[in-house]
């Protein structure tokens, strides 16, 4: 079957939920995928920071075959061999005291969500359901009806309300909004350190550190989303290690299994995740030994590999490289730290779909975000040679 066959399949028997590209990936390794045509492309999106490992690392494959052989779900009601060793590494490797494992980013989220507003009510006695959570505009946190309710954007909301009470918006890394919008019944603060989807928006310098002060001042919770940011994406661990700032939960997924499986997780402090007794939240399939046994071998390749670092070394090449967009007339900004970049266009440009077309063309995969801005994030295993050849494409497109 050729690449206009699939296409025409997924048109006919898949809901339209997304717009993809038209390239149909039939295997992948390292940083380069092959479509089922045999052409090879050069891979741009690492999707969406899952494969910061690369694709179909050996070591992680490995784990997951070999606990394949052994048992892949037990559910929580029974206990397993993988999952208390994976919540000690993650645990001791992000200095929190207790995880909760579940599967998809959003996931993560909602169980942050919950956490916080029971914390409120046993440990802050806020009257029962009256918590509020205060979130940042042009927040992307998932898509269930909870989280879309305080999106502010208007394709993640259209046609689904009604929406869940107990939130509050603000526009992104305002403190002042901030002090502004709390009262005795605010229970956290919600917010991506880096801001992805949104099209890699770094907030103004001392945010983070601002941030972590009030809501230190006003005893509530500082959750940190770094589902994309966080496992070595922008050069540190977590994007909050930028300003030494150490949120009271971290939501995380996407590269915890290094784009084998579906891994997600909450990492806290004990005070906040024992809020949950038995029975009050949890997952049949979070937890699982495979899932464990993957994320497992996921972080050990981030550690000693030196991903993260390689994120940091290589995100200065990338912006070096980059730095000659500024006399673009079609390009207004170029924003990154680590391998996260974001080149925003002009309005004028045209919107950044048809060039991560013309990339596709060329041989490296890209997507466009918030309509004017091209995201490259390539897995953190890119060796610099191949990193300059998919930015030079990205030159000659833009130029």
């Amino acid at each position: 079957m050729k690449t206009q066959d699939f296409v025409a399949l997924e048109k006919k028997y898949l809901a339209p939920n997304y717009n993809p590209l038209d390239v149909v990936i039939e295997s992948g390794e390292g940083v380069w995928v092959t479509d089922v045509e045999g052409k090879r492309y050069l891979d741009f999106l690492a999707a969406y920071s899952a494969l910061n490992q690369g694709y179909c690392h050996p070591r992680i494959k490995k784990a997951m075959l070999e606990q394949v052989e052994k048992v892949t779900l037990t559910s929580r009601a029974f206990r397993n061999d993988k999952l208390p060793l994976l919540a000690e590494k993650l645990c001791n490797l992000l200095g929190y005291e207790m995880m909760l494992p579940m599967n998809s980013g959003a996931e993560a989220v909602e169980t942050a969500l919950k956490a916080a507003r029971k914390w409120g009510y046993i440990h802050k006695k806020i009257p029962e359901g009256k918590a509020n959570i205060i979130a940042m505009s042009n927040n992307f946190h998932g898509r269930t009806i909870t989280i879309v309710s305080f999106s502010t954007e208007d394709d993640y909301r259209d046609g689904f309300g009604p929406f869940t009470d107990g939130f509050t918006v603000i526009p992104y890394g305002d403190v002042a909004a901030l002090e502004k919008a709390i009262t005795p019944n605010t229970v956290a603060v919600l917010m991506e350190p880096i801001q992805g989807e949104a099209g890699i928006i770094i907030p103004p310098e001392g945010t983070l550190k601002k941030v972590r002060e009030i809501c230190d001042r006003n005893h509530i919770l500082m959750i940190a989303d770094e589902i994309q940011s966080g496992l070595g994406r922008t050069g540190r661990m977590l994007a909050c290690e930028w300003e030494n700032v150490k949120p009271d939960m971290v939501c995380l997924g996407k590269a915890l299994s290094g784009g084998f499986y579906p891994v997600s997780a909450v990492v806290g402090s004990a005070e906040v995740m024992s809020v949950f007794k038995p029975g009050e939240h949890g997952s049949t399939f979070g937890g699982n030994p495979m899932a464990a046994a993957v994320a497992l071998a996921a972080l050990d390749v981030l550690i000693e590999e030196k991903l993260v670092e390689r994120a940091e070394e290589l995100g200065r090449v990338a912006m070096d490289k980059l730095a000659s967009l500024a006399s673009n007339p079609l390009v207004k900004e170029v924003r990154g730290r680590g391998l996260w970049i974001g080149i925003e266009l002009k309005p004028e440009a045209g919107g950044a779909r048809k060039y991560c077309m013309k990339l596709m063309e060329k041989g490296v995969l890209a997507k466009d975000t918030h309509h004017h801005t091209i995201r490259l994030a390539p897995p953190l295993v890119i060796s610099r040679e191949d990193l300059l050849l998919g930015l030079d494409k990205v030159l000659e497109v833009l130029n």
